[in-house]
């Protein structure tokens, strides 16, 4: 076969990618934490698990199955006296949560499962991750009704969708569709357009099976969140041109299960586009070309290099490491979630139609997704339309923080009102970020100017909250919420069985059983939570937001920043109160409550290991 020259040729294990040496890990992480941890994890204990559970790569027949892993845990095969070894040294590196010695995997039982075990299967639970779980940027509200698709309607089928209003209103106890869209009491995750085109390519995968889905969220007039229909949508064929089935809660044993079902295509959806679009593109993607743009264009005495230092490290090796292992052709991503090898062709599809650079300050995504209004009058400038939305909440909090420390250092730099425009470095920084870094997308109008300190405010606050506050509330909160596969499985590998098909009467005989074998199998569920765990793990070298190295703060010397930065510090105590006191009001419902976890995930500060809490300064994992 014929390649082109100019291409690059990939890099294979164990030879790693090549990053510049001051983005490596340093020893303290490479010793005690990622190099070991990680390359253990992805070249000696997955391949152990598949060693193990292959030749039975079996589903899993009952519940107990599942809890035997964090009881009993996964005795693996002992194959080589060298794989020993690579597991006993693994044994020693994973002493949090997950725990590997004496040939035994063992897991820790997560979060969402540890006080209440059968919250996973509620309706308000599935409604309250969706605004304090590991993905709450997926929720929005529902401005307008019908709901339309923006797909072509030769290729997809006509837009309208299959929700109509009389199937919303019968959920509504007695509301109409527009009363609730004028009360702001209807929203939606919608997932349709951006999955469809990808559903037939993916459900040709071997034993894989996925829908594109909406679903419509209703806050009732008891203060409570609920998921009230799920829409389910496969591409039209010549036999079916309009294939989109809704399903609802119900009131008898037989729409109660099929519920569930629908309800865990919707969360295996949400998997795959919080781990490929909100979590590598939004984040780690992003990030690179702003790290690789201050390198290349500002001087290490400059004092925006200064500011940004801090919130790139580790990130380019650990990036190096994902294209290796984990989103790589084969990789974990591939193997054990729903897009399998079109995963990275879904996540460069979002960025196309969706990644906006000014879209991600918070305050504009919550604009952009209706979740917040404008209001000078409230804290932060915006009043959030669900004000018990954890997320948000918090997440204002540090962005407000960040901002007002940007403003404060830039406004030391930058008095003069045309000094921005004149620094040359800085106007060929974000010339690169924009046109190079962003080649695709260098000509879009909504790209911020770099005209006055303000933009440049804007700028960095956008940088730092994607590198800080953002990735610490999609990631840390993997494995407490990912852990526990039918919470929130990665994949699905049946479709919901119709009236007319054969499978029907075999669900009816044993709906669990359909259930569970419609989940992730026994191999892909332990690999998964494995990688999970590691994911949400701090590093004991962790830096966290409002902490300085001293190794690394030089540009301390100066005793105006040095004030400044111990003021960020301080505010970042005081906001980590005002979580923790949040977290033990009992009308926040989303934070408290009988077997309900607390929202930690953007808690300023942590230990080390997975303790889904903690900020760390830039994207180490």
């Amino acid at each position: 076969m014929q390649t082109d020259p100019l291409c690059e040729s990939r890099i294979e294990k164990p030879h790693p990618v090549y990053v510049p040496r001051d983005e490596m890990f340093e020893e303290i992480k490479q010793n005690t934490f990622a190099a070991g941890r990680l390359k253990a994890l992805l070249h000696n204990l997955v391949p152990q698990i598949a060693a193990t559970l292959s030749s039975s790569d079996i589903p899993f027949k009952c519940f107990s199955d599942i809890d035997k892993l964090y009881n009993d845990g996964l005795l693996l095969k002992d194959e080589e006296q060298n794989e020993a070894k690579a597991t006993q040294a693994l044994a020693n590196l994973m002493k949090e949560v997950l725990t590997v010695g004496e040939r035994l995997l063992k897991y820790e039982i997560p979060a969402v499962i540890s006080r209440d075990r059968f919250a996973w299967l509620r309706d308000n639970e599935f409604a309250r991750q969706a605004l304090a779980g590991v993905n709450p940027v997926g929720i929005q509200i529902l401005k307008e009704f019908p709901i339309l698709s923006q797909l072509d309607p030769a290729v997809y089928g006509p837009p309208e969708s299959a929700l109509t209003k009389d199937l919303i209103e019968q959920e509504l106890h007695g509301m109409s569709v527009n009363q609730a869209i004028e009360e702001k009491r209807l929203f939606i995750i919608d997932y349709h357009d951006m999955l469809l085109p990808f559903v037939d390519k993916i459900n040709s995968l071997s034993d894989r099976k996925t829908y594109a889905s909406r679903t419509i969220l209703f806050y009732n007039p008891a203060g409570a969140l609920k998921p009230i229909a799920v829409e389910l949508s496969l591409p039209p064929t010549p036999s079916k041109p309009w294939d989109k089935r809704v399903y609802t809660q119900g009131h008898d044993a037989t729409t109660h299960w099929i519920w569930k079902q629908a309800k865990a295509h919707v969360c295996a959806n949400d998997a795959g586009i919080h781990q490929l679009v909100n979590h590598w593109l939004r984040t780690h993607s992003s990030m690179e070309a702003y790290i690789i743009a201050t390198h290349r264009q500002l001087s290490s005495m400059h004092p925006i290099y200064k500011l940004l230092h801090p919130h790139m490290r580790y990130t380019l090796e650990i990036n190096a490491l994902a294209r290796q292992s984990l989103i790589n052709g084969g990789g974990i991503i591939e193997a054990c979630f729903s897009p399998g090898k079109y995963a990275m062709e879904l996540s460069s599809a979002a960025y196309k139609s969706m990644w906006r650079f000014d879209m991600e300050a918070l305050p504009a995504d919550l604009i952009r997704r209706g979740m917040a209004v404008e209001d000078p009058l409230a804290p932060h400038g915006l009043r959030l339309v669900l004000e018990d939305y954890p997320y948000a909440d918090d997440g204002l909090l540090i962005w407000s923080a960040i901002k007002e420390w940007v403003e404060s250092y830039v406004d030391h730099f930058y008095s003069d009102p045309g000094s921005v425009m004149s620094d040359v470095e800085l106007q060929a920084w974000w010339d690169e970020v924009k046109n190079k870094g962003h080649y695709d997308k260098r000509n879009e109008p909504w790209w911020p100017k770099l005209d006055t300190k303000e933009d440049l405010c804007t700028v960095l606050a956008i940088m730092i909250w994607t590198a800080s506050g953002q990735h610490a509330a999609i990631n840390f909160g993997q494995y407490p919420f990912g852990g526990y596969v039918p919470n929130r499985p990665t994949l699905m590998r049946r479709l919901i069985p119709q009236e007319d098909e054969p499978e029907y009467e075999k669900f009816l005989l044993n709906p669990q059983h359909m259930f569970l074998t419609s989940l992730p199998t026994q191999l892909q569920a332990t690999k998964v939570m494995a990688v999970q765990d590691t994911l949400s793990t701090h590093s004991p070298d962790e830096e966290y937001l409002g902490q300085v190295n001293q190794l690394h703060g030089h540009w301390i010397n100066d005793p105006r920043v040095l004030e400044l930065s111990k003021r960020f510090s301080s505010k970042l105590e005081d906001i980590e109160k005002i979580i923790e006191e949040r977290n033990k009001d009992k009308r926040r419902k989303n934070r408290t409550g009988a077997g309900v976890p607390p929202y930690e995930l953007l808690l300023p500060s942590s230990g080390p290991g997975v303790t889904g809490r903690g900020i760390p300064n830039s994207i180490s994992i």
